[in-house]
């Protein structure tokens, strides 16, 4: 029997708080609503979809001594993933809350993550990283590391295949200096416009040519319910997601996107094949309350099947 992939992670793990308004969504007011509570972080999201999808992976990222970080490593191990992370006793784990309107869309987001800042450039010089990356077929990464742990990381996959996530408009900019490393950036417009300078509207081709023009060599832009553009040594192209049956929370999407479209990718499938899976996981997280959506081979076929044929970008 064949052995499934390897893919080694690092980046965010952490507790993640949604809440939901109950009704429209009142500026500098009490608003009624819903609060959950939830493992997420870009990387860890991902890559809870990717071991659905049959590959292999173990991820490292950083802790709090308290409650919080035993629930992620919890949540970690329950998810088949092999856990590489440190964890600093006298230190909060890390925190991203969400507040949606009640169509499920985002309102506001606050990242309390300064261990990572602290603790990931020294982590990545950890002899268990490089053993791991060594083993692995290709390492996923998102910009909850600061610069300096981004280049050592991809320093030491050396010529193994880099994906990114791009995390927030604030946070991309760090990829300043490797943005020629990734095989792939996993971005949406506002992180794309960030990087570029680009309006968020930007045409389909002149944003492809903005972020070639920075360096990157390949890249998935998202838009919501707007078509999904990506591009690679072979050309550009865009694929538009189906209408989702219900919008219930919008967190997470482009996680699960980057997940499916990563294991298609290490199972030998082009970008054009590989993206579609990740509209289609994309499309079962927004259906679902979790940010991380659970389905089965035969639901995620069924997803699939709804999502086009790529479209060419001239």
């Amino acid at each position: 029997m064949n052995q499934p992939p390897k893919l080694f992670a690092a980046g965010g793990a952490h507790i993640d708080r949604r809440g939901q308004v109950a009704g429209a969504y009142v500026p500098a007011a009490s608003n009624p609503g819903t609060m959950r509570e939830d493992v997420g972080g870009g990387v860890f999201n991902a890559l809870r979809t990717v071991v659905r999808r049959g590959v292999s992976a173990s991820l490292i990222s950083t802790r709090g001594g308290d409650g919080a970080g035993e629930t992620v490593a919890r949540a970690i191990a329950e998810a088949g993933i092999a856990d590489l992370s440190a964890t600093f006793l006298d230190r909060t784990t890390p925190s991203y809350t969400a507040i949606l309107d009640r169509d499920g869309e985002l309102v506001v987001g606050f990242a309390d993550m300064g261990l990572y800042e602290l603790a990931f450039p020294k982590q990545m010089r950890r002899a268990s990283v490089r053993t791991a990356v060594d083993q692995a077929d290709a390492v996923l990464t998102d910009a909850n590391l600061p610069t300096a742990a981004l280049e050592r990381l991809t320093a030491t996959a050396g010529e193994k295949p880099v994906f990114v996530i791009a995390i927030s408009p604030a946070k991309v900019v760090r990829l300043a200096p490797i943005f020629e490393r990734p095989a792939l950036l996993f971005m949406n417009r506002r992180e794309a416009s960030a990087l570029t300078g680009l309006a968020r509207d930007a045409g389909e081709a002149e944003l492809v040519a903005g972020l070639r023009g920075i360096g990157l060599r390949g890249g998935v832009v998202t838009a919501g319910d707007r078509p999904a553009l990506g591009f690679d040594k072979d050309g550009a192209f865009s694929i538009a997601p189906p209408p989702p049956r219900a919008v219930v929370d919008v967190t997470g999407a482009g996680d699960a996107l980057a997940g499916a479209t990563v294991a298609a990718l290490l199972h030998g499938q082009p970008l054009r094949a590989a993206l579609r899976e990740g509209v289609a996981a994309a499309g079962l997280a927004i259906e679902s309350p979790l940010a991380i959506p659970d389905f089965t081979p035969a639901s995620f076929a069924a997803a699939l099947a709804l999502v086009p044929q790529a479209r060419e970008v001239a």
